[in-house]
């Protein structure tokens, strides 16, 4: 798999579980966990998923306090012919990594590699510029040993990253992907919020034929980004966050076809949006 757009045929889920007794101020939410409306939102995201045909492989539901292993984006990434397990740079997501690896494990897909200590690499900070290229932020959860080890990972694959600076921002406890600041919509298409997003991403973008739909900042505050962080479950085909009128008429007008989703308890306070509760697993 080598898109980020592409028409999304199987995804890896997790449903709630630690997160709907976790301690906000420990695991940096933005308030208590409102255990009730965040399953119905769940709940609702996972209809729409299962509406564009995807088939949702579940990991399983075990007893363990990892409250942010819903968002099963960041712990691993698949690339063509099987996954490599990442390092979150979140201290709290470190036991996520041993659950990917057990998962694909049981699914039979191929492990590729493991990012090792001291090393850090979560999804969120990659995505596909084209079928051999990978966008890499580096910032407080991805690092230069991460991205090192990566490079060496894909390399025999014919897979490149190129690497771009992340702001500092909110600061290392705040999450502030690569992702966070450029999403896919199509293979020459993404959503993006300028004002953090690197100079030189921005215009090797532009240089590759990318159309870049400029969020409004209003509206990134608003949802601690989350306005911005968009599933591409096919070529211009999106599942958002409800509540962001001007972003979501921004995909529409560029001929989008976007459904959209509550989310201000199971996302806006969490830091995590539809991209980060999903593991796309293949793409066609």
């Amino acid at each position: 798999m080598s898109s980020t757009s592409a028409t999304l045929r199987r995804v890896a889920m997790r449903r709630p579980g630690a997160l709907l007794s976790a301690d906000h101020e420990r695991w940096h939410y933005v308030k208590p966990v409102n255990a009730d409306a965040l399953s119905k939102q769940y709940d609702r995201f996972v209809e729409l998923v299962e509406a564009t045909g995807t088939e949702i492989v579940w990991f399983p539901e075990t007893d363990d306090d990892l409250a942010d292993s819903v968002f099963t984006y960041d712990p691993s990434f698949v690339v063509p012919g099987g996954a490599v397990v990442l390092r979150p740079g979140k201290p709290l997501r470190a036991g996520e990594a041993d659950l990917h690896a057990a998962f694909y494990a049981a699914e039979g897909i191929p492990l590729l590699g493991r990012i090792e200590a001291p090393g850090t690499f979560e999804g969120g900070d990659s995505f596909w510029l084209d079928d051999t290229t990978l966008a890499v932020g580096r910032g407080f959860r991805t690092n230069q040993s991460g991205i090192d080890q990566m490079a060496v990972i894909v390399e025999p694959l014919g897979v490149s990253l190129e690497v771009y600076d992340l702001p500092y921002h909110l600061g290392p406890d705040a999450c502030l992907h690569l992702m966070s600041v450029v999403s896919a919509l199509d293979a020459d298409l993404a959503l993006v919020h300028l004002p953090l997003m690197p100079t030189a991403l921005y215009q090797r973008m532009i240089e590759m034929g990318y159309t870049l739909l400029e969020a409004p900042a209003e509206e990134f505050d608003a949802s601690l980004g989350l306005n911005l962080n968009v599933l591409a479950t096919g070529p211009r085909e999106v599942i958002a966050i409800e509540g962001f009128p001007i972003t979501l008429q921004l995909m529409r007008d560029a001929g989008c076809a976007v459904s959209t989703f509550f989310a201000d308890e199971l996302c806006i306070p969490c830091e995590g949006g539809p991209t980060c509760l999903t593991r796309p697993l293949l793409r066609v």
